[in-house]
């Protein structure tokens, strides 16, 4: 999946839990890519990142593989490549998710998810729509003026919610709190990011913590910015 006119090399790492639709959610940005000049290529496995010779001629990494593991050469090269330059981003557990076995890779990636909340236990029904629940993305005030958010309002979804451990080194364009509710461990209200940047070596990150399924991807807001994220991050 190439455009032959390309100037600049994207790849594209997905796999990991099927939920998550890496597949049709990567293949729905591809049109995008080639559009604004990019070579695709994708790959099904993180043995491509050990390739360093490859990767340092990539411009941008969009990786969606959830609940998965990393070999450490892997992990080295794909290191490399973002501290050299390479942009690196992704959506959901794709990308906060990937390798619960490397702390280096969270700790590049600046947050890991921990927990989405879920509906009353009364209405559960052992589905996958038990952890989904209506929630606000909140812009911050830097988001507002951030090119991957700006012009872009407070906005609705529902889908689930993703609790972030984080570090304050991002710079978080959008929050969502998540509330108390009768049957929750917590006792007060918590706020975590919903979409931050980091800057790593002379690599740009990106993550968007909404994108469980195709159809929160292709939500209008979260759609424009996982796309303003794309290109923000690229080499």
């Amino acid at each position: 999946m190439t455009s032959n006119d390309a100037t600049r090399q994207a790849l594209i790492v997905r796999g990991g839990w099927d939920g998550h639709q890496p597949v049709e959610t990567t293949d729905s940005m591809i049109p995008f890519l080639e559009r604004n000049g990019f070579a695709v290529r994708v790959e099904e496995s993180t043995a491509i990142y050990a390739d360093a010779d490859y990767l340092a001629t990539v411009d941008l990494i969009l990786q969606v593989n959830t609940m998965s593991t990393i070999e450490k050469d892997e992990f080295a090269g794909l290191q490399a490549a973002v501290l050299n330059g390479t942009g690196m981003a992704g959506w959901h557990g794709g990308i906060a998710d990937s390798y619960r076995n490397n702390a280096d890779y969270l700790h590049m990636i600046g947050g890991q998810f921990a927990h989405h909340a879920g509906k009353d236990p009364a209405e559960r029904t052992g589905e996958q729509s038990d952890n989904y629940i209506p929630y606000t993305v909140h812009i911050s005030e830097l988001g507002k003026t951030h090119p991957i958010t700006q012009g872009i309002d407070d906005f609705d979804l529902v889908t689930e919610q993703y609790w972030v451990l984080s570090d304050e080194y991002n710079d978080v364009l959008a929050t969502t709190t998540q509330s108390v509710r009768p049957w929750d461990a917590w006792n007060r209200p918590v706020t975590a990011p919903a979409i931050w940047t980091r800057q790593w070596g002379k690599g740009r990150i990106f993550v968007s913590a909404p994108g469980h399924r195709l159809e929160i991807i292709e939500n209008p807001n979260v759609r424009t910015i996982i796309e303003r994220g794309l290109l923000w991050a690229a080499r």
